[in-house]
């Protein structure tokens, strides 16, 4: 098999390179989309809370989890909508459906963040 000519480096360097991707990704996920500021807000808010509630490491862990899971949702969201506009502006049948159900995912990890939160306090 003939390796791709847009393959980068290998080893350590691949990885530092990674990081330095990640980090520009979550700089633009900050910096143009709204609803990820709102739900790092959110995060810093209440991942602090959940450290002060008296209850067992496993439901802060998992009250944790479910709340930087609605940030890994909303990164692919924004990385829909973003691959989405970059092909076409144009409105589409397809490209609507695509970023609905980028915008379903996030409602359902929203919905699951009160209902974890909601089982672990009441």
């Amino acid at each position: 098999m003939t390796p791709s000519p847009f393959k980068g480096q290998t080893g350590l360097k691949r990885i530092l390179n990674a990081a330095g991707y990640s980090l520009d990704g979550l700089r633009a996920a900050f910096k143009g989309e709204a609803a990820f500021r709102q739900l790092v807000l959110l995060n810093i808010v209440l991942v602090p809370v959940a450290f002060w509630l008296p209850v067992s490491r496993a439901e802060r862990a998992i009250m944790i989890a479910v709340c930087l899971l609605g940030l890994i949702v909303e990164l692919f969201n924004s990385a829909v909508e973003a691959a989405i506009d970059r092909i076409s502006l144009e409105r589409h049948p397809l490209s609507k459906n695509a970023k609905d159900m980028g915008s379903a995912a996030q409602l359902v990890s929203l919905c699951m963040v009160a209902i974890v939160w909601g089982v672990i306090l009441l």
